[in-house]
């Protein structure tokens, strides 16, 4: 079984959420944890360390509990296989909100999960008409957001020594397709202008998790995700969003 803890907020929130049905699909064992406190940056995170405070949801295989927990609770929980990182979306491409706090907490984990690798969550830009108030900090264009990110993720992953799991660059190239081209008339992969969309958006994050993490194609996997604003998924958009996960992340 494979063991992943996530230290996020709810955009990894919207990541976790199907990947224990999509592994159970394949008849792969895991346990995936998520340690949820909405808009978290990379500096609260820290903040909660020094604290050792107990104000993470615990959400477990997509799962949401009454339990609060320490990220230092957690690290103990298991001997964890991976941990990933993640900086706040509206912080996301912003280089002087990651420093120390993300060396910090990356040495925090080490120091409590010495066998676990480490990946970095690269989340995604917002949604063109966003109403999110710090869409403002990249002047409400979504490819400003998009470029700024990426640069700052790519270094500072450079400079951690960590992967990344490259979901804002799945969102951006699904983006490109006629399906998801919310511009034209698509279907936005967004709920909200920034979460990730209850059937579409979480799926194709979850299958890129899936991917990169377990190493498993997402090409012949049966998971499907449940409707929520329409009556039926739409299956032709399954098939793109797996084509498109399994090109980026085996590029």
């Amino acid at each position: 079984m494979k063991k992943i803890l996530a230290i996020g907020n709810s955009f990894s929130e919207d990541a976790t959420a199907y990947l224990y049905d999509i592994a159970q699909s394949d008849n792969v064992e895991i346990k995936v944890v998520n340690l949820y406190i909405g808009g978290c940056s990379l500096k609260t995170h820290w903040e909660n360390v020094e604290n050792n405070a107990a104000d993470y949801v615990y959400q477990i295989n997509g799962r949401i509990t009454d339990r609060k927990i320490s990220i230092l609770e957690a690290l103990k929980e298991e001997e964890w296989d991976f941990v990933t990182i993640q900086q706040a979306s509206h912080d996301s491409g912003l280089l002087e909100t990651y420093y120390p706090y993300v060396k910090n907490l990356s040495n925090y984990v080490t120091q409590h999960a010495p066998k676990a690798e480490q990946l970095f969550h690269q989340t995604w830009a917002y949604e063109i008409d966003s109403d999110h108030g710090c869409f403002a900090w990249y002047h409400n264009d979504q490819m400003e957001m998009y470029q700024a990110l990426t640069k700052v993720i790519d270094s500072v992953a450079k400079d951690l020594s960590l992967r990344i799991i490259p979901c804002g660059k799945l969102i951006q190239e699904l983006r490109t397709h006629n399906l998801f081209d919310y511009s034209s008339g698509g279907k936005s992969l967004c709920r909200d202008g920034f979460h990730m969309h209850l059937t579409y958006g979480r799926y194709a994050i979850a299958a890129a998790w899936y991917e990169f993490i377990l190493g498993k194609s997402i090409l012949e996997n049966t998971f499907v995700p449940p409707a929520f604003e329409e009556e039926i998924v739409d299956l032709e958009c399954i098939d793109i969003i797996k084509k498109y996960v399994h090109d980026i992340i085996n590029k």
